[in-house]
């Protein structure tokens, strides 16, 4: 399979996909469940998007490092109602902090 064959391939994809979303009948759309969960999804792809970031090794493996220190940082800081740049800067310097220590 050459490059531009996978490419037009995943376009065909991403376009087929942008369709079957304008297929969805209007009405299937206004279900409180289907509202509830178009608020909740991004949120969960978020958190799992952080969590894999976060504790993934490069071989599939768990890794507990500074990484995970600094998100606890950001928690916390986001549970203390800390405003964004402060939330960043607090995972920033606790994860660096914890690398200068051998961490």
């Amino acid at each position: 399979m050459t490059t531009w064959f996978a490419i037009g391939l995943t376009a065909a994809g991403c376009y087929l996909a942008k369709l079957l979303g304008l297929a969805v009948p209007p009405s299937s759309l206004e279900r409180p469940l289907v509202r509830r969960l178009a608020v909740l999804l991004p949120v969960a792809l978020l958190a799992a998007l952080t969590a894999l970031q976060t504790m993934a090794g490069g071989d599939g493996t768990v890794v507990l490092d500074a990484r995970l220190v600094g998100l606890l940082a950001a928690g916390v800081a986001l549970v203390l109602r800390a405003p964004f740049l402060v939330v960043v800067g607090a995972a920033v310097l606790v994860t660096a902090g914890c690398r200068a220590l051998g961490g």
